[in-house]
């Protein structure tokens, strides 16, 4: 590229750059920013909208062959003027190429705290007029999110037996994007402010470039000197700066007329006007070129963005060419102009389908909201899994996409009216369950007090059934609140064990001697556990009839204490069975003693008891007997030292002498009835 090209390979986002040196001829191109109006609203919180301007055409000169676009316009050459009016603003206003940086989001899909995140992280990392449009989206966003959620909130309080008038509230989420917001319109206001002021300057200087123009066809020169200073005033006038809109259109056609004149003028001298006619050539070659190659790029936004950049460049920063290229590089300009329209609507097109399976599967996601609302469970379990079930379902809408924008707001008003159904469900049941529930608060209150005032009491024979029937009850009553329950729990539990801490501590020094007792056979237990037996049966029983005789004379021990007389007769007859002597005398020994016991029982049923399972045993072994008698009858005819036979009469002799010893057992305990 030469010194005097500077047409950059622009990527969509690299601005033109401007240069403050008075070039020699040929100039270079340079991009003029010519700005636009802004309105806005933001104390009334509406949008910043961007208003495009309008682009203008160059004036024709009396001269055709100044004139550099074709007379006749073909389909093709009407699409260049949507592009170049599709948004003239990104063309003209040097900040928007920094605009085009912001990173698009799906707003849609944000949390009020990640909405909130963002617009803070915006107002941190980008000048405030590049991020009108996203502020206002997030806005927008934050709105509807927070609306439903002020509606739940409402309908929660409402049901609760509020007054609508009287309703109010707020979030912490909500109170940092106002602060966020309230920034911003801040900023954006003292920067358009400032802006204000510097568009009426630029008007200032714009103005005295054309009366500059308009005094070079009154000037007696050397026409090279007078050509110089045109470029000159033409370099000014590219880096004025922006101007207000309203004074735009009258500008830019009072400057273009006076630079057609400047060239009608020019036409006396045709070496200057053919050089100048070679430049534009040579740079209009470089913008086709540009345009090919950005035909070629897939990324079809960065593509449109630049294109409006060199239709910029084309139609206002550079002159006419020769007549003999005009119709040939117009038409190449345009090929590649339509192609790279067609790929941006083939772009939207896929869009649109995009944006149409979004839309398919949103509707699909409030139809099952609508199920989920429809559907009769009706416990607290099961409402709380359509809670789980709906915020999945919330975020699988949020994070759907977008849909076409003709039903954007169609589509989110069903969705709203889908889960305010099942909020008002879930709210009616809550608000009937915590009736019930303070329902059952009073209750427990209620039991609460009866326990308090009978914690202190010594009437422990009528107030002892009373406290444990309040405690069945305070079971059978349902839930109450949960900020209450565990207070309510505590203050009865404490007045119950109040009262049996104090029963218990009472009954124990009544019952002392009783745990004493306790306390003796525990030891004597542990005396008999590592009692070592003397080798003498004699010596040894005697040792445990002492031991227990002892154990009797030591009495009675408390009613829940009584497990350990069972364990002292198993130990004994642990003891006993360890003695060498014969088994039946050993074990009449060992029921002697276990009848004794039972003798010191006051309960007679335990003899009875006892009585009744060794006639029982008696009825059995006869029965026994009788069936290994009549088994003897089988071996008539075997002789008696046959083994089975032999087998047979042992059984029988066992069986009897076992007989024998249930029977004198028998003996025993009718004896101890007399």
């Amino acid at each position: 590229m030469s010194e005097n090209d500077n047409l950059q390979d622009a990527d969509g986002k690299k601005e033109v750059e401007s240069t403050e040196t008075t070039p020699t001829q040929p100039t270079e191109i340079e991009t003029n920013a010519v700005d636009t109006e802004v309105n806005n609203d933001l104390e009334k919180g509406s949008e910043i909208k961007t208003v495009e301007t309008e682009a203008v055409d160059n004036v024709k000169s009396e001269d055709d062959d100044v004139e550099d676009t074709p007379t006749t316009k073909a389909p093709k050459d009407e699409l260049v003027d949507e592009i170049e009016a599709s948004n003239a603003e990104d063309a003209e206003d040097e900040s928007n190429a920094e605009r085009h940086e912001v990173e698009e989001k799906d707003y849609h899909a944000m949390t009020m705290d990640e909405l909130t995140a963002e617009i803070g992280r915006l107002l941190k990392t980008h000048k405030i007029q590049t991020i009108s449009k996203h502020v206002n989206e997030i806005k927008g966003e934050f709105n509807a999110k927070y609306s439903e959620l002020l509606d739940e909130k409402k309908e929660e309080f409402i049901e609760d037996g509020g007054n609508e008038i009287d309703f109010y509230y707020t979030n912490d989420t909500k109170k940092q994007f106002n602060t966020h917001y309230k920034e911003y319109k801040q900023t954006i206001n003292a920067y358009y402010k400032e802006r204000e002021q510097n568009l009426k300057q630029n008007l200032d200087t714009r103005l005295e470039i054309i009366e500059d123009i308009k005094g070079l066809l009154s000037v007696e020169e050397n026409m090279g000197t007078t050509y110089k200073t045109f470029k000159e005033l033409q370099e000014k006038w590219r880096n004025a700066g922006p101007i207000p809109r309203d004074k735009y259109n009258n500008a830019w056609n009072t400057y273009h007329h006076h630079v057609e004149r400047f060239y009608d003028f020019l036409h006396l001298n045709n070496d200057l006007r053919d050089m100048d006619f070679k430049h534009n050539y040579d740079q209009k070659l470089k913008i086709i070129e540009r345009a090919e190659e950005l035909a070629e790029d897939e990324n079809t936004n960065r593509s449109f963005r630049e294109l409006q950049v060199l239709h910029k460049l084309w139609k206002e920063e550079l002159g006419p060419v020769g007549k003999e290229h005009r119709e040939a590089i117009w038409e190449r300009f345009s090929n590649a102009t339509k192609a790279i329209h067609d790929k941006r609507q083939s772009y939207y097109a896929d869009m649109d389908k995009a944006h149409e399976k979004n839309l398919e599967r949103k509707e699909e996601i409030i139809a099952q909201i609508v199920a989920v609302a429809e559907d009769k469970g009706n416990s607290h379990s099961a409402w709380q899994k359509k809670i789980k079930d709906i915020e999945v379902l919330r975020d699988a809408f949020f994070k759907a996409g977008k849909v076409p924008l003709k039903v954007n707001e169609s589509t989110w008003a069903k969705f709203k009216g889908a889960v305010r159904t099942f909020n008002r469900g879930k709210n009616s049941f809550y608000k009937d369950l915590k009736k019930d529930q303070y329902d059952n608060l009073k209750k427990k209150k209620d039991l609460i007090q009866i326990a308090e005032d009978n914690k202190d009491s010594e009437d422990f024979a009528t107030v002892t059934p009373l406290m444990k029937k309040i405690q069945n009850e305070w079971k059978k009553i349902g839930h109450v609140p949960r900020r209450d329950s565990d207070k309510i729990w505590k203050q009865f539990k404490a007045a119950c064990n109040h009262y049996f801490d104090k029963m218990h501590t009472e009954r124990k020094a009544q019952d002392q001697h009783l745990y004493d007792a306790f306390d003796k056979k525990v030891k004597l237990l542990d005396e008999l556990k590592t009692l070592e037996l003397t080798e003498d049966p004699k010596a040894d029983i005697k040792i445990l009839q002492d031991k227990i005789a002892e154990w009797k004379t030591i009495g009675y021990v408390p009613q829940n204490k009584r497990y350990i007389d069972g364990k002292f007769y198993k130990a004994i007859d642990d003891k006993f069975d360890k003695l060498k002597m014969d088994k039946s005398k050993l074990e009449m020994i060992k029921f002697e003693s276990k009848l004794e016991n039972l003798a010191d029982s006051d309960d007679t049923r335990l003899l009875d008891n006892e009585q009744n399972f060794i006639r029982k045993r008696i009825t059995e072994i006869k029965s026994e007997i009788n069936q290994l008698e009549n088994n003897l009858q089988f071996f008539s005819n075997v002789k008696s030292d046959n083994p089975l036979v032999k087998d047979v009469h042992k059984n029988i002799a066992n069986h009897k002498k076992e007989l024998d010893t249930w029977k004198s057992k028998l003996t025993k305990v009718r004896g101890m009835y007399s």
